[in-house]
């Protein structure tokens, strides 16, 4: 059984995951891993260099350092959030090769750390015997809305909608790893709700399952 303690946090694009997971590892003092990032990784070098994308999943040198994101050594952390590589990671995603090598990856991290890890399969394949789960979600306009004031995209508001509503049917339909909710995690919508709050609501909720743990930052 795994000694380090983790939480696994679901959901889909732009419902604010990725920010509330950075904030509860930093206040728990856990480490983030965003294995959305990892895929966007993999169609990057793809993008770049051709070949199989599975082979470059098995290969794939990643760190998070604060906010930025190096491959390679290098910092990507600007390019991994155009549309382009967007619709490249959801296709590449659905690979089951890609899937595996990166999912091995992934639980690599928590066998070394107590982890916040965030991504779309983590409760119900990555991590499934996680001490927390949550699925963050909003509606499909505001997530629109979100990404459209984090990423300065220029778009039209129904075009980033449409995007992502594409993006959520190609995630829950496909055959490897689809996103859906684990029957043990807690659903949180984000839509109406700001950051802080929704950070004390699931502080509150992690320190009364992880009491037993002294990881946890007074």
């Amino acid at each position: 059984m795994p000694t380090n303690p983790a939480i696994a946090i679901d959901g889909p694009a732009g419902a604010g995951k990725s920010t509330l997971a950075k904030l509860l590892a930093e206040k728990l003092g856990f480490v983030y891993i965003n294995t959305g990032a990892m895929y966007r990784a993999v169609a990057l070098l793809w993008k770049e260099k051709g070949g199989d994308p599975a082979e470059i999943a098995k290969g794939l040198r990643f760190q998070i350092e604060g906010d930025r994101i190096l491959v390679e050594g290098r910092d990507v952390t600007d390019v991994l959030y155009t549309p382009e590589i967007s619709e490249l990671s959801s296709r590449i995603s659905a690979n089951p090769e890609v899937r595996r090598a990166l999912v091995a990856l992934q639980r690599s991290f928590r066998e070394r750390y107590p982890v916040v890890m965030e991504g779309r399969d983590i409760g119900t394949v990555v991590l499934p015997d996680a001490e927390v789960k949550f699925f963050i979600t909003a509606s499909p306009l505001e997530r629109a809305r979100r990404r459209k004031a984090q990423f300065n995209d220029p778009r039209p508001l129904q075009e980033i909608k449409e995007e992502i509503e594409r993006r959520d049917r190609r995630d829950s339909s496909r055959e490897a790893s689809p996103l859906r909710r684990a029957p043990d995690a807690l659903v949180v919508d984000t839509t109406d709700m700001g950051v802080r709050e929704t950070l004390e609501l699931l502080l509150e909720f992690v320190r009364k399952k992880l009491k037993n743990y002294n990881l946890i930052k007074k």
